[in-house]
């Protein structure tokens, strides 16, 4: 980290503590910023680096509900209101038993650059709960949405904040959001949340975004040395929408999908995964991957394991966050890795992600190659704003135009910084500049 940066990033950490995953986040893009500093003074002198960072808005609010058998609970509900400087605040839920401030706050932080490396008009948000949907019945999930929703109504709007899904947050948990909203608001408001029902305001490719984006930037990133996914082995992190449908573009393109997990452990099948049965296993019946080898005779199932023990040429983390280690990057180096692009947020530590670089592996950070799932609710956003529905074709083609655009725009900006090939840096300083020079246009607010 460039020297004048180290005040702000302490004064980072003195405002903020013990939010270590918030800490990660702004130390990664600090680390990047150096070159853009020196060449674009005017950016300290307005403080824009003390104004990012602190959110414009935080919201903690209780949310009550009864369970199936009459008792109250009570869990903790977050919106971090971050950057607007480019549109509307734009960011998942997640819901999962992790959540606090610290994580809510760090993913809405790597949100803004996300959102501004699309090119879309979408400032950077996130929220969520400590709820935890597994094992819960759907007239709990139910009920629990409907009061998240009650308070978190007043704070939201198609041209204020306009949240989406993540983790434990999917089409059913919208469906419940949204009726919740309509029915206090009594407005049909169909850009207020993305990631609905394709019957009732939804986008075609919506739900294949984040892991389709994740692939097609890998394959730009593989195209600059050795043509793209055909022949690879591909090991992926994770069974949820974003790994299965990375899974599912990864075949298509060419590659051999052998390997994929969930927090129970991990199954290899050298046959090649059958992505339609883990969709079925993991999204139908909502079962534990060690579900799939016992259908599959060709699968293994590795309790507890880590996944990247595997190795593989391609490897996707599509999971959560710091899930592949320094251990695991250099049990992938040895086993002849290529490329590594991120399905999920911050997956990779900093020290796996020196090692990576200094292997001279390509690396896609997650606020540039899982940046097609917000793109694409920002496509949602229009259709909605239109009163139109567009083809399943003509998203896709909309999304892998994005995803090339983003990849392209970080290639060429990590060139102009002097550092050809470091991906983490293109998205840092492209993310940034652009946010930073909104944020400039409109005075000191």
């Amino acid at each position: 980290m460039q020297s004048s940066l180290e005040p702000v990033f302490e004064q980072v950490l003195r405002r903020n503590p013990g939010e270590t995953e918030f800490h990660q986040a702004v130390r990664e893009v600090f680390d990047s910023l150096g070159p853009v500093l020196t060449k674009n003074p005017q950016y300290a002198d307005a403080a824009v680096l003390q104004r990012i960072c602190e959110p414009e808005r935080q919201i903690i609010f209780r949310v009550p509900w009864v369970d199936d058998s009459g008792h109250v609970q009570i869990n903790r509900g977050f919106r971090v209101e971050f950057n607007s400087a480019l549109g509307p605040y734009k960011g998942g839920l997640r819901f999962h038993p992790s959540v606090y401030l610290g994580i809510i706050k760090f993913l809405g932080f790597e949100q803004i650059f996300k959102n501004s490396l699309t090119g879309m008009p979408i400032g950077g948000g996130k929220g969520g709960s400590d709820f935890d949907p597994r094992g819960k019945s759907d007239r709990e999930i139910m009920v629990f949405c409907q009061s998240f929703m009650t308070e978190l109504y007043r704070h939201i709007g198609e041209y204020t904040d306009v949240p989406a899904g993540d983790i434990g947050v999917g089409g059913r948990e919208i469906g419940y959001l949204f009726g919740q909203y309509k029915r206090i608001t009594n407005r049909y408001e169909s850009g207020v949340l993305t990631g609905k029902g394709i019957s009732w305001g939804g986008s075609l490719v919506r739900t294949e975004a984040t892991g389709f984006g994740t692939v097609f930037f890998a394959q730009h990133m593989l195209e600059t040395v050795n043509g793209g996914f055909e022949g690879k082995r591909v090991v992926v992190s994770g069974s949820g929408n974003v790994a299965i449908y990375a899974m599912q573009k990864a075949q298509q393109l060419g590659g051999h999908v052998v390997a994929c997990s969930d927090s129970s452990g991990y199954v290899v099948d050298e046959a090649g995964i059958d992505v339609e049965l883990v969709r079925q296993v993991k999204e139908v019946e909502r079962a534990r991957i060690s579900e799939y080898a016992e259908r599959r005779p060709s699968a293994t199932f590795v309790p507890g394991g880590r996944v990247w023990e595997v190795g593989a040429q391609v490897a996707l983390p599509c999971a959560t966050q710091n899930e592949l280690d320094e251990g695991d990057a250099r049990s992938l180096i040895a086993s002849g890795l290529v490329a590594v692009a991120e399905g999920a947020n911050m997956p990779t530590t900093p020290k796996a992600i020196q090692l990576l670089q200094e292997a001279g592996i390509l690396f896609g950070p997650g606020k540039a190659a899982n940046a097609g799932g917000v793109a694409t609710s920002a496509l949602e956003m229009q259709q909605n704003a239109s009163r139109d529905a567009w083809s399943f074709e003509h998203t896709e083609e909309r999304l892998a135009r994005i995803m090339s655009d983003i990849h392209d725009r970080c290639a060429t900006t990590a060139e102009t910084y002097g550092q050809p090939g470091n991906y983490v840096a293109g998205a840092n300083i492209a993310g940034f500049t652009k946010v930073a020079d909104a944020m400039l246009a409109l005075g000191v607010i």
